[in-house]
């Protein structure tokens, strides 16, 4: 279907016949001919001249592109909107939330045509979006405006991660009405997601509240289903993955695939969804070194907030810590040892430390096991006490020593040693009852052949019975525990080895470790009390981006539901040993379903169904002028003038391709930042990607525009063309030439900056050994000032950023400039000297995806990279600029006396 913006053009197609006879009427410019002698022609009888027609194919060529310039001029639309029909505004209505964000493109391609088109029949638009703004701020209509006014906030909207708020969005739409009575009467297009968020009856009032106001058009998600990832399910090795989607009818897949910090995919699984399915599992079965390094899952070809998920170190393995009852070297005597059957059960799923309490404690710990150890009154019950509360596990096992020296950090009192069988024992060896519905262990299997023929007693109590996990056949706890402040106490009543059960030969004993060690809340349970700060949020396409103004915090000790105010990302402290805690989407939402169907009377469409308008103007101008051109070669030829005009189109080209040269001979025309020339392509290729991100960077946050970086040798190449030089000091770089050296002194002492990048702070001498001793053979020569670390008041931590850290792909280093009472150049530093690897940390590939990993304080590591590299540019641009203004009272005061 084709419509016309401005149908009263093509009112001239009836005149083309008599730009045919014009045509006809005018012949093309006689041919010159030599003209022969007059006695040749002397004799020649006289006859009538008629000059020649212009050939047919041409009149042809003419009128066709005279008939494209008017149908161009007449504005052909192809596929105009369905939508449109009444006397009132055009209403646009947008689902904005995480549902929408994998079509969202053609979303607003299809609202942009409607919007055109209301352009075009000279109706006034408005604009309603349904989900809440950052901060939580209500929908509200805008308009009615003009359509032209209306597309560039069309154009500027983008999804949001959290779901829409239907209810809202009918009272600012019943608000607008009242406001003024005129926009009661609107034709609407609801671009909906399809999914109730909230209940079916919000949306069906709101789609009858669109109704009222004349035509609507109901458009959502046809075949393609709305996805939502939930975060998976620890299982040993394994992460179970669960997918939940709105049903169709058609059986399909979808595609997983996780992925480090450093966006590099580590491993891929496959959702298998039936016909009219809305949930499916998989696995992902990864070493343990693997997993521990998956930062997020995403689904392919999802482009959505609810296709990703952010693992935390809930989903990793916990940090176990070991400590034997006897000597650390019979700990691990064969088949007797108090960690023998530990250190084999706990193993494959955990990472297992041994040591001192001190050496253990040090770090973030999720379990310590003592393995019939009494516990000292001192230091070491003061720090085990301590890690208990603040949410760790302690698990115990019973035996000789503790059943002698019982301690308080025990969930129950114990009584005495239980024999059970044997010659001084009347009583038989007890089995395991089966595992009661609130134990952690409800579930497992209890193999009959598991005996247990001693124990340690438990003092009877009233509240005994709640905290036993486990029991014997005969009613005698097995294992009990207890909570102490944010963490628990977990007792074994038997030993770990097989002295006093076949407990740890057994499968169980494995699966019960698991079941413990999971119960832990791991390196996150180090949070603490209070609440977790917004480090980083998902936008609406599932990119991880700072956290929109009126983000809120989340409490350590409740879930808290994604909105405007918690948008889905990452919350906890800032800093490299910071605490992260993810807020994922699937956390709390259920499986996406349908909404109700809109009202009768309603079109309803399924948005890949609705091709968005195609402006065919200006392919039909475009073709006229084309044909236009090629009359003007064929008249050209007519006449003989041909061989000129290819003379003119070669002059023409040759002045284009001088322009060209002379354009690229001065580079000074653009600022862009400069990198020596290592002659290591894999290093000379990450300064360049670094650069280039670094200028991508700071060309979006400040008012600077730098073009695409350089490479450059000094002594050959221009260097007064560059304000700033990185310069990556590899290991085995030689010393530099005298022309090079010459070259360097002359940028610095002309005010230029140079960055010496050893890249071995913080990652120790075995990334870049020797790169030290490379940096003192490359500067000699150079006339490098005295230097000192960067103060905190130095102007190139508050260039751009206030910065208290400079770090690079590696953090925790010193950065190095000239002191500060050189006042040569104004007291610019013509050097900055580290090792942090910035220019992998700024990398980016060609899609602009970051390149290499930041450790240890990953993407917020990397932003503060980046503001940096920002900081650096201001100040070799503005120099000390930012330093001046703390001298601006002295010189107002000199001014006024």
């Amino acid at each position: 279907m084709i419509s016309f913006a401005a149908p009263l053009l093509l009112l001239a197609l009836p005149a083309l016949p008599l730009l045919w006879w014009l045509l006809r009427v005018t012949p093309p410019q006689p041919r010159r001919m030599d003209f022969p002698a007059a006695m040749l022609l002397r004799d020649l009888p006289l006859a009538e001249e008629t000059p020649a027609r212009t050939p047919w194919w041409v009149l042809l060529m003419r009128i066709a592109a005279a008939a494209l310039l008017i149908l161009g001029l007449a504005r052909p639309v192809l596929g105009p909107g369905a939508t449109g029909s009444g006397d009132g505004a055009l209403l646009l209505v947008l689902d904005d939330g995480w549902a929408s964000g994998p079509d969202w493109p053609l979303r607003v391609a299809i609202a942009q045509s409607e919007l055109d088109r209301a352009g075009r029949e000279g109706r006034p638009a408005a604009l309603l979006t349904t989900a809440p703004g950052e901060g939580a701020a209500p929908p509200r209509v805008i308009g009615p405006m003009p359509a032209a006014d209306l597309a560039p906030r069309l154009a500027a909207l983008r999804p949001r991660s959290w779901p829409p708020d239907r209810q809202a969005a009918l009272a600012a739409l019943d608000g607008w009405v009242r406001a003024d009575p005129g926009n009661g009467r609107f034709s609407a297009l609801y671009l909906s997601d399809g999914i109730a968020h909230r209940t079916d009856d919000t949306a069906e009032a709101f789609m009858a509240r669109l109704g009222e106001g004349g035509p609507l058009t109901v458009a959502r998600a046809g075949e393609r289903p709305v996805r939502l990832l939930a975060p998976p399910r620890t299982e040993g090795d394994r992460l179970l993955l669960t997918l939940r989607q709105s049903p169709v009818n058609a059986a399909g897949e979808a595609q997983l695939v996780a992925r480090a910090q450093d966006g590099r995919a580590l491993a891929r699984a496959t959702f298998a969804l039936g016909a009219g399915a809305t949930e499916a599992e998989t696995a992902l079965d990864l070493p343990t070194e693997i997993r521990n390094r998956v930062y997020r899952l995403d689904l392919l070809d999802e482009g959505g907030a609810g296709g990703m998920v952010l693992l935390d170190e809930r989903f990793r393995r916990r940090p176990v810590g070991l400590l034997p009852g006897a000597e650390e070297a019979a700990a691990d005597a064969p088949l007797i040892g108090d960690l023998f059957y530990l250190e084999r059960a706990l193993n494959p799923f955990a990472e297992l430390r041994r040591g001192e309490v001190e050496q253990l404690l040090a770090r973030p710990l999720s379990v310590l096991i003592l393995a019939d150890r009494p516990v000292a009154e001192g230091p070491e019950m003061a720090a085990l006490t301590r890690f208990v509360e603040q949410g760790g596990m302690l698990i115990r096992f019973a035996g000789p020593r503790l059943a002698e020296h019982p301690d308080t950090l025990l969930p129950v009192q114990l009584r005495a040693e239980r024999q059970l069988g044997g010659s001084l024992s009347w009583e038989q060896p007890q089995h395991l009852a089966p595992f009661a519905e609130g134990s952690p262990f409800a579930g497992l299997p209890v193999p009959s052949e598991i005996s247990v023929e001693r124990q340690v007693l438990a003092e009877p109590s009233p509240r005994l019975a709640d905290k036993v996990w486990a029991r014997l056949t005969d009613g005698t706890p097995l294992v009990t525990a207890e909570t102490r402040g944010a963490g628990r106490i977990v007792l074994f009543h038997v030993t770990a080895t097989a002295e006093w059960s076949d407990l740890p030969l057994s499968g169980l004993f494995v699966s019960m470790l698991r079941r413990l060690v999971a119960l832990s809340s791991g390196v996150a349970g180090q949070e603490g009390e209070g609440v977790l700060a917004p480090l980083e949020a998902l936008d609406g396409f599932g990119r991880l981006v700072a956290p929109p103004p009126g983000a809120q915090p989340i409490p350590t000790n409740g879930e808290a539901l994604p909105s405007a105010r918690t948008p889905p990302g990452w919350y906890g402290t800032a800093g490299a040993e910071g605490f992260r805690r993810a807020l994922n989407l699937g956390d709390t939402l259920p499986a996406p379903r349908l909404h109700a169907n809109p009202p009768a009377g309603t079109t309803l469409r399924a948005i890949a169904g609705i091709p968005p308008e195609r402006d065919l103007g200006p392919w039909l101008m475009a073709a006229a002028l084309a044909l236009l051109a090629l009359d003007l070669l064929a008249s050209l030829r007519l006449r003989g003038l041909l061989g000129l005009a290819r003379t003119a189109g070669v002059v023409l080209v040759l002045m284009a391709g001088t322009a060209q040269a002379q354009e690229g001979a001065l580079p000074a025309l653009v600022t862009r930042l400069g990198y020596i020339v290592t002659g290591d392509s894999a290093v000379d290729e990450t300064m360049r990607q670094g650069l280039t991100g670094l200028s991508e960077f700071v060309n979006r946050r400040t008012a600077a525009a730098l073009a695409e970086p350089a490479g450059v040798t000094p002594g050959r190449d221009d260097l007064s063309l560059y304000p700033l030089l990185y310069f990556t000091v590899r290991p085995d770089a030689p010393a530099l030439e005298p022309e090079a050296v010459a070259a360097l002194n002359g940028f610095m002492r002309n005010g230029g900056i140079i960055l010496f990048d050893t890249r071995d702070e913080g990652s120790g001498e075995g990334f870049s050994p020797g790169a030290r001793a490379a940096l003192r053979r490359v500067t000699q020569g150079l006339a490098i000032p005295p230097l000192m670390p960067v103060p905190e008041e130095h102007v190139l931590r508050r260039a751009f950023y206030l910065l208290a850290d400079l770090p690079g792909r590696f953090a925790g280093g010193t950065v190095w400039v000239s002191r500060e009472q050189d006042r040569a150049n104004d007291s610019v530093s013509p050097v900055v000297i580290g090792g942090h690897d910035w220019a992998s940390a700024w990398a980016v590939d060609a899609r602009g995806q970051n390149l290499h990993a930041a450790v240890p304080g990953g993407a917020r590591q990397r932003i503060l990279a980046y503001r940096f590299g920002a900081n650096l540019v201001m100040y070799a641009l503005t120099g000390n600029y930012k330093g001046d203004q703390v001298h601006v009272p002295a010189i107002l005061e000199r001014l006024g006396n």
